[in-house]
């Protein structure tokens, strides 16, 4: 079983600062508060599976601490909520995300 001919990959590489970094598919990316973003993409996401990881976005080197959650955007099919956080507070973090549809 594969995937299907519809199948797109799309992605986003995100500063801590919420500047859309590079991406694919991708239409913008707004940092809404301290570690807490929005991802928006060219299509309704609503139905995709996501990936997040805290990564570099722009440059070399080591990605910084922390964790990230991700979940579809509510109200808004086309987006996705991203969380980063270190500890039990969140912290603004350099991220990659993947939504697969």
């Amino acid at each position: 079983m594969g995937l299907p001919a519809s199948a797109r990959v799309l992605f986003a590489v995100v500063e801590a600062n919420g500047t859309l970094v590079r991406g694919l598919g991708v239409t913008s990316a707004t940092r809404l508060a301290a570690g807490m973003y929005q991802v928006a993409f060219d299509q309704d996401v609503t139905a995709a599976g996501y990936v997040g990881t805290v990564g570099v976005a722009a440059g070399g080197g080591l990605a910084p601490q922390g964790a990230i959650t991700v979940a579809p955007r509510s109200g808004i099919p086309n987006a996705v909520f991203v969380e980063t956080y270190v500890g039990g507070g969140h912290l603004d973090r350099p991220f990659h995300l993947a939504v697969l549809t």
